[in-house]
């Protein structure tokens, strides 16, 4: 099959590229795992990282891609809950190992022995992938394969960020960076009766943003029109930690959706943490946050912006990605 691996980390724009298209064998599911034939995988920020090293290999030659949608070819001798034929995401989460302390107490995003997909096992930029059966996702068919695809990283933890910064309801959120997750997130904000403000160095994520029922738009290091109850950052950039804690009102909350983010400047306790301002990281995703986001996207009527390219373009994809080229989620398809 043909597959794209990181054969190097490092820039996506230099040459040799880092990241090499190439034939591998079709891998074999294992008991409790599904053959799936990809048919879209979204291009993620973190695939980026990983290709470009911020993000170290957990495996030489790893292919990235964790926002899989594809069809079940064959499957593993124990698996009962998909047949071949059957539509299904593989998501970030590969599997966990449901015995340890946080497994046994509903965290399994926090999980000490982990298995990712795309990082610790091969993801979606080829023609077919793996999943464990447990950990993928039955779709609804309303969405297609292109749409559903952001769905499963950039929609999952984007909304598990919007739970972590403790929105009350009818809030005002603001959110920093407005690329595949944040585009998702705002609906879901919105729907759920928030004020949302938009800040982000992008002319055409600002024109979205308004076009999806943002209240403002306005440059990253901009101040928002009003304090914030939460704020959401999905920049990976350190340096809007301290302008997003300072657009907080009292008592708000700045969740980090980022699995990588450059160095956070020195935070004045006054100015940034006082009257008891918080900040909370985001750490990967449970498998209830992908039911529930699932379950509520075709009711919401949620609209999910995306750029096609096709798998030989995965490159391309990710140096537009780099680029900040990509307004809402690039999607690979066959």
């Amino acid at each position: 099959m043909k597959a794209w691996w990181v054969e190097h980390p490092g820039s996506i724009s230099r040459e040799p590229s880092p990241l090499v298209l190439g034939e591998r064998a079709v891998p074999v599911p294992g008991p409790h795992e599904l053959l799936v034939r990809v048919t879209a995988c979204g291009v993620c920020r973190t695939d980026l990282h990983l290709t470009e090293g911020d993000l170290a290999p957990r495996r030489p030659q790893v292919v990235p891609g964790h926002e899989i949608v594809g069809v079940v070819q064959s499957t593993g001798a124990a698996v009962s809950r998909f047949v071949p034929g059957d539509r299904v995401g593989i998501a970030w989460l590969q599997r966990a190992d449901g015995e340890c302390r946080f497994c046994r107490n509903d965290h399994e995003n926090l999980c000490l022995s982990p298995t990712f997909t795309g990082w610790d096992v091969d993801g979606g930029y080829a023609e077919y992938a793996v999943g464990n059966e447990a950990f993928c996702y039955a779709l609804p068919p309303e969405l297609d394969d292109e749409h559903a695809a952001p769905l499963l990283c950039a929609g999952i933890i984007g909304y598990r960020a919007l739970r972590r910064a403790q929105l009350p309801a009818g809030g005002r959120l603001g959110i920093y960076g407005f690329g595949a997750s944040a585009h998702i997130t705002a609906q879901v904000a919105t729907h759920e009766g928030a004020t949302v403000h938009v800040l982000t160095r992008s002319e055409n994520a600002r024109r979205l943003a308004l076009e999806l029922g943002a209240a403002s738009a306005r440059d990253a290091y901009d101040d928002p029109p009003e304090p914030l109850d939460a704020a959401i950052l999905f920049a990976p950039v350190g340096d809007l930690v301290p302008v997003a804690l300072s657009a907080l009102d009292r008592g708000g909350t700045l969740a980090i959706a980022g699995i990588h983010l450059t160095d956070i400047p020195t935070l004045n306790y006054e100015a940034h943490l006082f009257q008891e301002r918080s900040v909370r990281s985001v750490t990967a995703n449970t498998r209830r946050d992908g039911i529930e986001l699932l379950a509520l996207a075709v009711p919401m009527h949620l609209r999910i912006e995306t750029q096609a390219y096709d798998l030989a373009s995965a490159a391309d994809a990710l140096r537009d990605l780099a680029a900040d080229k990509v307004t809402g989620a690039a999607v690979m398809l066959p």
